[in-house]
């Protein structure tokens, strides 16, 4: 149990938490010490009766069954994995930050599943952390099952895939891959790569709460313009290099 505990406090603060909460969260139900009915994002519900809980539960919780364990287990690996990688990756030192795309893309699921009446909102948000990771890192080469091998850009797909084949629905996913999109867009691709303004700004308020941890900066930004001459002279042509990639599965 000591091997367990000391593995469970290495993984960095944001993941542990939205780790432990994804599995605690299906086990209630699974235990029935409170009705899954509960749990699920159901918008007569949030909206009508006040039952403002929903969208948070809903983010945590799966319906695990003979059915859908597998692909529970799957998609919480995939969250240990790449919301690590994140963390400690592009992110390393700056939590407001991370907290802050993880409610930017919680939110934006949110207001999808809301529209579409989506229940369950675990896979989207897994999804769209695993996109902002396999675009941060697209030109570095993963391994998937059975020794395939391509640029992590194309991971969130090859998984829509694979999770379409275990669990027959491409929603979530596509949903996840497009809310990590425009994450990605907003915050790093249109105010860095294409020169325009910052709309995604990390509130204040979070620095304070979970102040950054390496030499001043905070947030995301257009670089200077050292940094814009050194990377056209390395023949970047407008594009950065974000961040050390890792082979699916690696420790």
């Amino acid at each position: 149990m000591s091997d367990i505990g000391d593995w469970f406090r290495s993984i960095p603060a944001i993941t542990r938490y939205w780790f432990a909460a994804t599995v605690a969260v299906p086990l209630v139900g699974k235990l029935g010490l409170i009705s899954p009915a509960y749990f699920v994002l159901w918008p007569e519900a949030f909206l009508y009766r006040f039952q403002i809980w929903r969208p948070i539960t809903a983010t945590f919780f799966f319906p695990v069954g003979p059915g859908t364990g597998f692909l529970y287990l799957v998609n919480l690996y995939f969250l240990y994995q790449y919301s690590t990688r994140l963390e400690t990756g592009a992110f390393d030192g700056r939590p407001a930050d991370y907290l802050f795309m993880l409610l930017f893309n919680w939110a934006c699921i949110v207001i999808t599943g809301l529209a579409m009446d989506m229940q369950l909102l675990m896979i989207p948000l897994i999804m769209s952390v695993l996109y902002v990771w396999a675009q941060l890192n697209r030109d570095m080469i993963v391994s998937f099952w059975f020794g395939t091998r391509f640029k992590a850009c194309y991971l969130p797909w090859v998984i829509l895939g694979f999770n379409y084949i275990i669990g027959g629905s491409v929603i979530n996913e596509l949903i996840g891959n497009l809310v990590g999109h425009l994450y990605f867009f907003l915050m790093f691709r249109y105010p860095m790569d294409l020169g325009g303004r910052n709309f995604l700004s990390t509130p204040q308020f979070l620095y304070r709460w979970l102040p950054s941890r390496r030499g001043g900066v905070s947030g995301f930004g257009v670089p200077p313009a050292s940094m814009r001459r050194a990377a056209d002279q390395n023949g970047g042509g407008g594009r950065h290099n974000w961040g050390q990639g890792f082979r699916l599965g690696d420790q």
